[in-house]
């Protein structure tokens, strides 16, 4: 009997196993549908005001066109020059210039969104390239706004870096990860900072936030895959093992620093090149 359960045991502890990737995969999946939703929240505000600033240029054009019309129309240019304060020309004036920048700068915001989610949703991308971190660690914040501008304030400490050789949408994917835990972990209002860092061959990001901590007893069994301290149907427990997943096949690592009550913070190393880019570098075959 006791062998029956044990064999039934290893069976489960294979099928797991063979499991793991779809599940992670499952788990970029369903980053990528909450980036969705929360991006399409940020759309959607700078999009209202873009169109109802296009009906009210529209009237104004009326107005403009009223006036231009009048030019061959009127005996007079003190009758121009009523008409024109009749329809308060002097507002429209300011006012429409006012808002084409308001416009523009709104469409900026839809079209940088747009390009940052595109860049992250890159998940299968097989080929390390060197890359900017900080422009990756921007591209994550900008997409993860909606999660964090109702709970923290976020502050950027960013070092000098050299570009870094990784995959760069699964640290794109790390670092959502850590930056909406750290929002999570927050309670009301507090404050998150996302720190770079570069020491010899090595660069590291780490998110600090000022939440709840995590008690030591938690700690060690962070990065198992399905452990969470989440509410049930508010995580998966697959964010932090993915992430350990990712940084470990970077050659890198994660340190964690925790106080019950004062809050966390996430450090990732990973080194500036892969080891397939030393040996090529020093003629290993």
């Amino acid at each position: 009997m006791q062998d029956n359960d044990a064999g039934r045991m290893s069976q489960l502890l294979c099928d797991l196993k063979q499991a793991n990737p779809q599940l992670l995969q499952s788990e970029k999946l369903a980053a990528i549908g909450q980036l969705a939703a929360g991006v399409a929240h940020e759309i959607n505000n700078p999009i209202g005001y873009v169109f109802s600033n296009l009906k009210t240029l529209a009237e104004y054009v009326n107005d403009l066109l009223r006036i231009i019309d009048a030019t061959d129309q009127v005996d007079s240019l003190k009758e121009l020059q009523a008409l024109k304060q009749s329809l308060d020309y002097d507002y429209i004036r300011d006012d429409a210039k006012a808002l084409i920048a308001e416009s523009e700068e709104g469409i900026e915001r839809v079209k940088s969104l747009i390009t940052a989610l595109k860049d992250f949703s890159h998940i299968e991308e097989d080929d390390f390239v060197f890359v900017d971190l900080h422009q990756g660690l921007d591209t994550t914040l900008n997409l993860a706004n909606n999660e964090l501008k109702y709970k923290a304030e976020v502050i950027k400490e960013y070092a000098i870096l050299p570009p870094i050789e990784c995959l760069p949408s699964q640290i794109k994917q790390v670092a959502l990860n850590l930056l909406t835990n750290a929002s999570q972990a927050i309670k009301g209002n507090g404050v998150i900072t996302l720190r770079t860092g570069h020491e010899g061959e090595r660069v590291w990001f780490e998110v600090s936030d000022t939440g709840c901590g995590i008690p030591p007893e938690h700690r060690d069994r962070l990065f198992e895959p399905f452990f969470t301290t989440k509410p049930i149907g508010e995580g998966t427990g697959l964010g932090l093992a993915l992430s350990f997943s990712i940084v470990q096949k970077h050659g890198g690592q994660i340190d964690i620093h925790s106080q019950v009550g004062q809050g966390s913070t996430f450090r990732v190393w990973l080194p500036v090149k892969q080891p397939h880019s030393i040996e090529q570098a020093q003629g290993v075959p």
